[in-house]
């Protein structure tokens, strides 16, 4: 019932998330409306905001949503501002987000990526995709498994990326935490404006409507 009537190609899938239609500007100003309108006061729509953008500087993809739910809860931000807020990571700020807290971790941890392998950021995270999908079919087998592409990638980026987007996603997120107040209690204002005014208008309306002979 809820089915799509076109079903849309493998191809059209992955286009449409890399780019919405409509562009990622579209995207975000589609965020931005939604984000004004939350009924909750400026400051708890703003630690939801907080919540999500945090999350989005931590490796651990697929679960952002439950993560930036959890962040909200603790600090009582606004639950559907903090899944909003998770948008601040997409396919255009992945990859910086990625190496900023991956560079960030290294020199926190007093580690370095090893040269000797000679494999890009994104390369890593393939070959432990790779391992991850290749050990598994071994095991079923009964085949000898070699984890050596995960171990890198868990030393070189995974734990570097969980350590070091601590700092650059706190800066992130309490930036957005800031702009984000008077944004919101801006609109909400104007709109609670607007409304007095309409209620007022009809109010005036029906008097005169009452007042006549």
């Amino acid at each position: 019932m809820f089915k799509r009537r076109d079903k849309r190609p493998a191809w059209k899938v992955v286009v449409d998330v890399l780019y919405p239609k409509g562009g990622w500007s579209r995207a975000f100003q589609y965020i931005k409306v939604r984000l004004k309108r939350l009924p909750d006061p400026p400051e708890k729509v703003a630690r939801g905001i907080w919540a999500g953008v945090f999350t989005t500087f931590t490796p651990l993809y697929g679960f952002h949503f439950f993560i930036a739910i959890l962040i909200a809860r603790v600090f009582q931000g606004n639950i559907l501002a903090a899944l909003l807020g998770t948008f601040f990571g997409n396919p255009l700020t992945y990859i910086p987000i990625g190496l900023v807290s991956m560079q960030t971790g290294h020199f926190l941890l007093g580690t370095q990526l090893q040269s000797e392998t000679r494999r890009s950021f994104i390369g890593k995270f393939l070959d432990a995709g790779k391992d991850l999908r290749d050990n598994s079919i071994a095991v079923l087998r009964g085949e000898p498994v070699d984890w050596s592409n995960i171990v890198v990638f868990y030393h070189e980026v995974f734990f570097p990326y969980l350590v070091g987007g601590i700092v650059p996603g706190m800066i992130a997120a309490t930036v957005c935490y800031y702009l984000c107040i008077p944004l919101v209690r801006a609109y909400q204002n104007r709109r609670k404006g607007a409304l007095i005014a309409k209620l007022a208008a009809i109010k005036h309306k029906a008097t005169r409507k009452a007042d006549r002979p």
